[in-house]
């Protein structure tokens, strides 16, 4: 019997009816939307337009506003740095936060290798930046802010609305990593006063290997400079042939998304609070982040009395789950996200991150629980 998977803000399966509309174009359908000499071509690029159409529509965007990338990854790369070679000689200050996902923050690091300044804010014991601590670290070279929607391992909600009108005031190009939040909370780059947004299907029962950068196009019209050259596809700003099924692919889900929110999201509640509740019980365990403001499918918890590394080798045979820290051996690197909330190094390492999916039961929901309620007790015995 396979553990019961409840890492879905790692990944999530594919949808039935997402992998359905894929197969086609691996092949009955085999076209290059840039070969516009035959109804194949013809074919592909009508079907991945449908999909520019479907999730522009989604984030309140022009369809002509979205470039196709391979990940999320990517549309952070292709936005930060991407701005930064652009607008070079306005500015060289880019504002970002420490709990990022290193898709943001490294590319910050390699900016800084040249030359660049970046201020990273801290967050405070939930997770939320200070909207203060924002305005006074804009300057005359602030060119970029880079803020997530959703954080990846505690799920915290970022106040974008705000933070965007802040960047409008002052001419600073705002950008947002929503990989997480994408079909899951409301997004709209217009009320949200957005210029960039990195995007991604597997996270919402997409298939991997097919992302999204939204990119505005008007008041202001937002400069890029190529990551990648060669054909010149997505409007020269990300040449590749584009991958027409993982496209479809992409589209459908963010269609199924989109039709499913009203009950997908208080399925996923309720899971989330069953999950809490019965963790809760046990006594010392501190939740990760807050509780209102956060992704109704992620739980980020930390445990205390217990060593976090064995925690997982206990569970694992059971449940499929992750930790905040990037364990890579048998002494993980504490999450750097859990470590600027003020949590301590052995909390850090302690904690489990469960992501729960549209098709997650309560009876699976349960099992978890009482494998994990297990293995917390025996390894507390053992203190």
């Amino acid at each position: 019997m396979k553990p019961i998977y409840l890492d879905g803000m790692t990944t999530t399966p594919v949808d039935p009816q997402v992998l359905a509309a894929m197969l086609p174009y691996f092949s009955d359908r085999p076209g290059n939307a840039s070969n516009r000499a035959h109804a194949y071509g013809w074919e592909a690029a009508a079907a991945i337009e449908h999909a520019r159409e479907t999730i522009a529509t989604a984030i309140h965007a022009h369809p002509a506003e979205i470039i196709f990338t391979s990940s999320a990854t990517e549309a952070d790369n292709l936005a930060i740095k991407g701005v930064a070679e652009a607008y070079y000689s306005r500015g060289r200050h880019i504002i970002t936060v420490q709990t990022e996902h290193n898709a943001v923050l490294a590319p910050c690091r390699y900016l800084e290798s040249l030359g660049f300044r970046v201020t990273y804010l801290g967050v405070n014991e939930k997770g939320f930046i200070d909207l203060a601590e924002l305005e006074q670290a804009f300057t005359n070279e602030t060119i970029l802010v880079s803020v997530m929607a959703a954080n990846n391992e505690i799920g915290v909600l970022q106040p974008l609305a705000e933070i965007g009108r802040r960047c409008r005031e002052r001419g600073v190009l705002f950008h947002t990593d929503a990989a997480q939040a994408l079909g899951k909370i409301p997004l709209d780059v217009q009320a949200m006063q957005v210029d960039l947004m990195s995007l991604t299907a597997h996270k919402l029962y997409g298939p991997k290997g097919i992302g999204a950068l939204y990119v505005r196009r008007d008041r202001p019209r937002v400069q890029l400079a190529p990551q990648l050259h060669g054909g010149g596809q997505e409007q020269g700003w990300r040449s590749g042939t584009l991958a027409t099924p993982l496209i479809v692919g992409f589209g459908t889900a963010v269609q199924l998304a989109q039709e499913r929110q009203g009950s997908d999201i208080p399925h996923l509640w309720r899971l989330k609070e069953r999950l809490w509740q019965g963790l809760a019980a046990l006594g010392e365990i501190y939740l990760n982040g807050d509780w209102q403001q956060s992704l109704p499918n992620c739980l980020n918890v930390s445990i205390g009395g217990v060593e976090g590394n064995a925690l997982l080798r206990s569970i694992y045979p059971h449940v499929a789950l992750s930790t905040g820290a990037a364990c890579s051996s048998e002494k993980p690197t504490p999450s750097h996200v859990l470590l600027a909330l003020g949590r301590s190094p052995a909390l850090a390492r302690a904690s489990l991150r469960f992501g729960l999916l549209r098709t997650t039961t309560e009876t699976e929901v349960d099992f978890a629980l009482q494998q994990i309620r297990h293995s917390i007790q025996e390894l507390r015995q053992r203190r």
